[in-house]
């Protein structure tokens, strides 16, 4: 390094000692100036006032710009080029970042910009106004986007979360898969579409996503793609499953992961059960009467608890009898396991909780995605996230060693 970035350092570490923490953002901001600078160095092939025949261009100055950091809103000084040819610089620092706040200012400048450019008085944020959505920016600290910057911003992101989506897989012993729907814009309407997910639990005793896919519905064909691709990515040894009832679902995993067990989400099914009541009365009691049966100490107890739930029904709600004796014996499937894997495998809620709501914490920034595009790029943005938080965890969502029944 030379003397002008030794005095830079020096410059930055003068302000921590000075203010301390306090003035961690301003650091940062520092910090992030000398970077920019650097890798402004490197694009044009030259260190500051060096000749050499593989300079690119020139320094011209730097213009200011308010950006999001986890410091704060700071302010700092972007350096410029001139004099180059080809792709102007662009420091590639200001497009890193927290990738589901990345995705998210993606999909609000798409909005933004295409409301700009056809002057349509309903922009597709479908969130009041272009000004709107560029206050949505200016919260995130960022007060204007060009098309160009959008489109480089979304390649590099689109690059790096498509590599996750495609790594590789290994032996997964339990799966489990839900689907959320999200509002999108398609075919010049607004639509729901679904969001499929998949995490898996395997040697390691992690939780790992295993991975993300945007369809126009949970038919089965959409089911069964996903299904596959995970697959093909070496996902294997998959022995027990928990999902929904959905037919789409139902149908994919049968033909895709037809060996393993599958545990009807219990969750989901008591939800079923109370629309099934045919009286307030019955609504009132049933969630509770149906709790004794999933913790019920084992299979038998809940097989005989279930058997007496439904004799109680026989006479005065016939046709819910019927269902309960035909449904919730696909609740019980998660008796067959270890005593101490039931409560993690009982529901998926493990993944409406931890993936599902993290989405609709990032989406309702948004509300309606602009395409197909920017909703596979936020929901793998925020999929990778937890990923990632999961595998760096060091406590063991599952124990092997507890197979105790």
């Amino acid at each position: 390094m030379d003397r002008r970035k030794d005095t830079a350092v020096e410059a930055v570490l003068e302000q921590l000692i000075e203010h301390g923490p306090g003035d961690i953002a301003g650091v940062f901001a520092r910090a992030f100036e000398l970077a920019m600078q650097i890798e402004r160095e490197r694009f044009l092939g030259a260190g500051h006032y060096e000749r050499t025949p593989e300079r690119r261009g020139y320094a011209n100055g730097t213009k200011p710009k308010r950006i999001d950091t986890p410091a704060g809103t700071v302010n700092v000084q972007v350096p410029e080029t001139a004099g180059h040819d080809g792709e102007p610089f662009h420091p590639r620092s200001l497009e890193r970042g927290r990738r589901s706040v990345r995705a998210v200012v993606l999909a609000v400048a798409e909005m933004y910009i295409k409301c700009v450019s056809t002057r349509e008085d309903e922009p597709l944020c479908a969130i009041g106004s272009s000004t709107m959505a560029n206050a949505v920016m200016r919260g995130f600290g960022i007060e204007t986007l060009s098309s160009s910057q959008v489109s480089r911003a979304a390649k590099l992101l689109d690059e790096e979360l498509a590599a996750w989506r495609d790594r590789p897989l290994g032996e997964i012993k339990y799966l489990i898969l839900d689907a959320r729907y999200e509002k999108m814009r398609h075919g010049g309407i607004v639509r729901d579409v679904a969001v499929l997910s998949a995490i898996g639990i395997g040697p390691d005793e992690r939780r790992r996503v295993m991975g993300v896919s945007v369809a126009l519905s949970e038919a089965e064909l959409h089911w069964r793609a996903f299904l596959e691709s995970l697959v093909s990515r070496g996902m294997r040894g998959v022995a027990f499953i928990v999902s929904d009832d959905h037919s789409g679902l139902r149908a994919a995993r049968r033909a895709v992961l037809g060996g393993a067990t599958w545990q009807r989400c219990q969750f989901h099914l008591a939800r079923n059960t109370i629309h099934h009541a045919p009286n307030a009365e019955i609504r009132k009691h049933i969630g509770r009467q149906l709790k004794s049966i999933w913790t019920a100490d084992d299979l038998d107890k809940a097989e005989t608890a279930l058997t007496e739930l439904v004799a109680s029904y026989r006479d005065t709600a016939s046709r819910l009898a019927a269902w309960l004796e035909e449904n919730v014996p696909e609740g019980l499937a998660v008796f067959t396991l270890p005593e101490h894997h039931r409560k993690r495998l009982r529901t998926s809620n493990p993944i409406e909780r931890s993936v599902q709501q993290e989405l609709k914490r990032r989406t309702v920034k948004v509300r309606v995605l602009p395409g197909e595009d920017a909703l596979l790029r936020l929901v793998s943005a925020v999929r990778v996230e937890i990923d990632e938080k999961w595998a760096s965890d060091t406590k063991a969502y599952i124990k092997w060693e507890c197979q105790d029944a």
